[in-house]
């Protein structure tokens, strides 16, 4: 849904810059150029993966722009006779009431419906289920609750959610942790058959050779833990802004107005020559023929390569700082 109202004369101006040789956008960018990414990882410290984001932010006094702060939280969870085993995924998607005022609370509660079921979907696909969530076999694991919170929104909302999805997940760490096996002290009774003897006084807790944990406990490490498996493969969205014959990224809120459909498509990457298609969604009224859905989708494919390889760079660089710092942080607590 356009989350903002632009009149016909608006609309037939945005198009027909759009449609112009060369095309013309309002922020002199061209049709497949991005505005400004700001990206920040573990600005949360109380969260065990953080990350915020932000999309043509104005450099000199911070305003404007699309605005997405993602948690991760890691809780316990007992796994029941009829679950699955390995940990569960579930992902939220709030939205401000400041970054849509034009938005009844109805409409506002939709868009986050709308939001969360299509992040949710993919992220919670068992082709991306992280191996690590799992604590005690058939009985307790991690449930990670992903949360993200749209501050502002001025344009390209999904692909703004997808990679601050990313980020977090990203930066995510799963505490370590130790079985624990509980065995109970052998006795010997007496002569007299009246008194138990302790044949040992040592603990009845045991955390080495466990064969049937019971329970679980966290060592402390400088490095709060080990990271998400399988974390390069977490995808990257990209939406192509459909106007006749062309078609855009990165569109602004007066842009994705003035479109009659927009193409959402998610890829992940098991390496940067792979990719697949992990979801896919057509937004808008207008249809496409199987021949222009073909090339879009190869299009697309383009896109988000380029996007990935992008952002994975940063992550690394963002990942090598918060490393510096947990380090720092363990070493006055010692």
């Amino acid at each position: 849904m356009a989350s903002t109202s632009i009149s016909k004369a608006e609309k037939s101006y945005i198009q027909a810059g759009l449609l112009a040789n060369p095309p013309r956008r309002a922020d002199g960018r061209s049709l497949h150029d991005f505005r400004v990414i700001s990206l920040e990882t573990g600005f949360a410290p109380l969260s065990n993966g953080s990350a915020h984001l932000s999309i043509g932010r104005n450099p000199h006094n911070g305003s404007g722009g699309t605005d997405i702060m993602a948690s991760v939280k890691l809780e316990v969870e007992s796994i029941e006779e009829d679950a699955s085993d390995g940990g569960r995924i579930v992902c939220n998607v709030s939205c401000s009431p400041s970054a849509y005022p034009h938005l009844t609370s109805g409409a506002l509660d939709d868009l986050q419906y709308d939001l969360t079921t299509v992040l949710h979907q993919t992220l919670s696909h068992p082709s991306l289920h992280p191996k690590n969530l799992n604590i005690i076999p058939r009985k307790k694991s991690w449930l990670l609750n992903l949360d993200l919170l749209v501050t502002a929104d001025a344009g390209n909302i999904y692909d703004a959610l997808f990679m601050a999805a990313r980020a977090a997940l990203w930066d995510t760490k799963v505490p370590r942790t130790r079985s624990v096996e509980y065995k109970s002290p052998k006795s010997l009774s007496s002569a007299s058959g009246d008194m138990d003897v302790d044949q040992d006084t040592t603990s009845g807790f045991d955390t080495r050779k466990v064969a049937h944990a019971t329970d679980f406990e966290l060592p402390d490490y400088w490095d709060e833990g080990e990271i998400l498996e399988g974390r390069e493969r977490w995808p990257v969205a990209i939406t192509l802004n459909l106007v006749k014959t062309i078609h855009f990224l990165d569109a602004t809120l007066q842009e994705e107005a003035s479109c009659a459909s927009r193409l959402l498509v998610v890829h992940s990457y098991e390496s940067p020559i792979s990719p697949t298609v992990q979801s896919m969604r057509m937004l808008g009224s207008e249809e496409l023929s199987i021949l222009n859905l073909k090339n879009l989708i190869k299009e697309a494919e383009s896109y988000t390569n380029t996007m990935f390889s992008s952002l994975t760079a940063k992550l690394e660089d963002e990942d090598f700082r918060r490393n510096q710092k947990a380090r720092e942080r363990f070493g006055k607590r010692r």
